[in-house]
């Protein structure tokens, strides 16, 4: 949010971050422990570093000014919100739809307070201690970590060279084929996603996007692109109006704020939803089918104008006990309101697939339970949900990884399956593109126009 696409370098912004103190609330400075994350803060006089812990390692990760009351922001923009009361608190990062609780602790771990080690069996030993403690799906996956750690441990040794140290992490994770799992060495990354499916980029994105606009969008009126061309609208000859969504982040600048974002996305949906003197469209089509994902806030934003009324998105837990991958976080629920500006209530047909990644799937879950008319065309969206949490390596390597999961009101998740469509169609396969098909585009239009005519 991989694999590395926009979705990446969006959600680790917001996974690095930690929280902070104010100058009007002393009794934030401390040293407290989040529930869940492996994390460890120290707020002193104004400043707050993060420390990111397991068993075997304490390493420094991100750090942070005081920029306002309750609001600290590090150097990447990145703006945090922590607040406290006694020996508990919060820390919220802006744009998150969830926040890490916080508990007091009397001093930093002593491995926080020596020198850790930095060669290869430390950064294998980091690893590997990492994911045995914060990944949730290895019985989902069928793999056996502990098996890993017995087959590749012998392998390094202190001296092990960056290249070799890399192969031997990315073999480790594959067999998880999971797009929310990479290894990272400085520009190089490695990830893989669920077998049968393609991972959204640029070159995935530019070829789709020119295939609808010359094939789906042909007779289409009013087309226009908006957020850097993360998305497109257009009005669809039979009354339904079209929205492209590429992704969930890269809307503004680099390194623009979480509002500058938001304000991107709402300028789209005010001409697509009417507020530019033009008709509200008698059906909707959401195309996520090539989709990176980003921010889960801006999903929730998105699905808070296809709403009157406001209902549960779904509830966000992370696992918190390094020793049992079954205990988790107190699960948060997470809301659609209503949100500002003109809203859509009529009906909705969501196209995903193999490429709708992370936020392009939470906001596909968000949708389940909306009031009204939505129906899911296509295939099954990847099946990564969580935020990264990104680990940074005593020889600076990092491991990304989930630790969360997405619930829905029954306590179910999609991860690894991904949210099965209602109608499923094929989606951009190359008998489709060969034959100028678009077999889920054409089944959405036609299920709509049933819909409004009735």
């Amino acid at each position: 949010m991989r694999i590395v696409t926009a979705t990446a370098v969006a959600l680790a912004l917001v996974i690095a971050a930690a929280p902070a103190a104010t100058a009007r609330q002393p009794a934030t400075d401390g040293i407290w422990r989040t529930d869940g994350y492996g994390t460890v803060l120290s707020i002193r006089d104004g400043t707050f570093q993060e420390y990111q812990t397991t068993a075997v390692s304490c390493l420094a990760g991100a750090s942070a000014r005081r920029t306002g009351p309750d609001a600290y922001t590090r150097t990447d923009g990145t703006v945090l919100t922590v607040r406290t009361r006694g020996d508990s608190g919060s820390v919220r990062a802006d744009g998150d739809v969830g926040e890490r609780n916080l508990r007091r602790i009397a001093e930093l771990p002593a491995a926080c307070r020596g020198q850790a080690p930095r060669d290869s069996v430390a950064a294998f030993d980091v690893f590997w201690q990492s994911f045995e403690e914060n990944y949730p799906f290895f019985a989902a996956k069928g793999v056996d970590w502990h098996a890993v750690r017995d087959r590749y441990r012998p392998r390094v040794h202190a001296q092990t060279p960056p290249d070799e140290l890399f192969a031997v992490f990315s073999e480790m994770v594959e067999p998880l084929h999971d797009a929310h799992v990479a290894v990272q060495d400085g520009d190089r990354f490695f990830a893989r996603g669920r077998p049968g499916t393609v991972q959204p980029d640029g070159t995935v994105d530019a070829r789709v996007k020119k295939f609808v606009v010359e094939r789906d969008l042909k007779d289409a009126r009013n087309l226009q692109d908006f957020a850097n061309g993360r998305i497109t609208y257009a009005d669809l000859p039979g009354g339904q109006g079209y929205l492209r969504i590429s992704g969930f982040a890269g809307y503004a600048a680099p390194g623009a704020p979480y509002t500058a974002q938001l304000a991107e996305l709402d300028r789209a949906l005010d001409t697509a939803l009417g507020r530019d003197g033009g008709r509200q469209p008698k059906g909707l089509v959401i195309d996520l089918r090539i989709n990176g994902g980003g921010s889960d806030a801006l999903g929730i934003h998105l699905a808070g104008r296809l709403t009157d009324s406001p209902y549960p998105a779904y509830s966000k837990r992370a696992r918190n006990d390094p020793a049992d991958a079954t205990r988790h976080t107190r699960p948060q629920p997470v809301y659609v309101t209503p949100a500002r500006g003109p809203r859509y209530t009529g009906p909705v047909a969501v196209l995903t697939g193999g490429s709708t990644v992370s936020a392009g799937e939470t906001f596909t879950q968000a949708l389940m339970d909306r009031p009204g008319r939505t129906v899911r065309i296509g295939q099954p969206t990847q099946g990564v949900f969580s935020d990264f949490m990104v680990r940074g390596l005593p020889n600076g390597m990092a491991a990304w990884m989930p630790n969360e999961e997405y619930l829905t009101r029954s306590g179910t998740t999609f991860d690894g399956t991904g949210v099965p469509p209602h109608l499923t169609e094929p989606v951009f396969t190359d008998e489709e593109f060969a034959d100028g098909r678009d077999s889920a585009f054409d089944r959405a239009v036609e299920v709509l126009r049933k819909q409004t005519a009735r």
